[in-house]
């Protein structure tokens, strides 16, 4: 396999929807205000696509270190376990990601708050390294938090409240506590995407000491969580809207519900967990999709 190839793989390109949702719903809260600034948009979406992928290396050679990657894993290839790279190699490229997301970020706090208050510059900057810290920390080193339970509301908070609520700030220099709903919708959403990637390897997580929620609560909680994550996400969404009602046009972000309903469906009666595989990459457009839509029926 080429080189290209192999590092195509690592960085699980299926996942990067998930990573555009929280900024492309920030930005879109930001334009509706008439306060919409494109170096806050671009650098978002860099350091969402960079953290992403950080955190896709990061796991990759994570668990590949604690044995957890092995020939009984359902998911997609892992390119450290499967030898195709080295562990060298991997913490190289996870290093050139860091440093990716660092420059990344920093560009987009200047971006955003240039000529502003230096404390509120060094906040953003320390939750930005904050996040940094957290794509890598996932799986890797002793007391890694992913294989102590704590991976869903690390990503309910970068991957929803923080990424919607910091980029609408940084385009507006505000905020208001209603921001909070849309922001903890796409975080729930993003919740869910991480609890069916652990239902499909729960078995091999409990096998190799990485309890995860699913490991903890079991199988038949965890399908009972997840829909109270996705229909929780949308009464969150339903709620803001109600509050903030003008047009119609701002219920377009149901369009996504028929593949909620259907993923829900499908996590229900799923019995072989390998077919969970594509409800992963649905759930991520999905989660997209309700971002960009949310964010079309408040500007249109």
């Amino acid at each position: 396999m080429k080189t290209s190839r192999i590092w195509i793989k690592a960085f699980r390109l299926r996942t990067l929807p998930l990573a555009l949702s929280a900024t492309s719903l920030g930005s879109f809260l930001g334009f509706a205000e008439n306060r919409f600034r494109w170096g806050v948009f671009i650098f978002g979406t860099l350091t969402s696509l960079f953290l992403q992928v950080l955190s896709n290396l990061a796991n990759d050679y994570g668990d590949a270190q604690k044995g957890t990657d092995n020939e009984h894993r359902l998911g997609p290839l892992r390119v450290t376990q499967a030898g195709l790279v080295t562990h060298r190699e991997m913490r190289l490229m996870i290093g050139l990601f860091v440093l990716l997301s660092l420059v990344s970020g920093t560009l987009l706090i200047w971006s955003g708050l240039r000529g502003g208050n230096l404390l509120l510059i060094a906040l953003f900057f320390i939750l930005g390294v904050s996040a940094i810290f957290a794509a890598v920390k996932y799986v890797i080193g002793k007391r890694s938090y992913g294989y102590m339970g704590f991976g869903d509301i690390m990503v309910f908070i970068y991957f929803g409240v923080l990424g919607v609520a910091g980029t609408y700030f940084l385009h507006t220099q505000s905020f208001h506590l209603s921001i909070l709903l849309p922001a903890s919708s796409v975080g729930l959403f993003s919740a869910g995407v991480l609890n069916l990637n652990n239902l499909r390897d729960h078995e091999n997580d409990a096998l190799n000491g990485k309890n995860t929620l699913v490991v903890r609560m079991g199988v038949r909680w965890a399908k009972v969580y997840h829909v109270v994550l996705l229909f929780t996400a949308l009464i969150l969404a339903v709620v803001y809207t109600l509050m903030h009602f003008d047009s119609y046009y701002q219920l377009i972000f149901l369009l996504p519900l028929p593949l909620l309903i259907s993923d829900i469906n499908k996590v229900i009666t799923n019995t072989v967990p390998i077919e969970l595989n594509e409800e992963l990459k649905k759930l991520a457009v999905a989660t997209l999709l309700f971002s960009i839509s949310f964010g079309l029926g408040l500007v249109l």
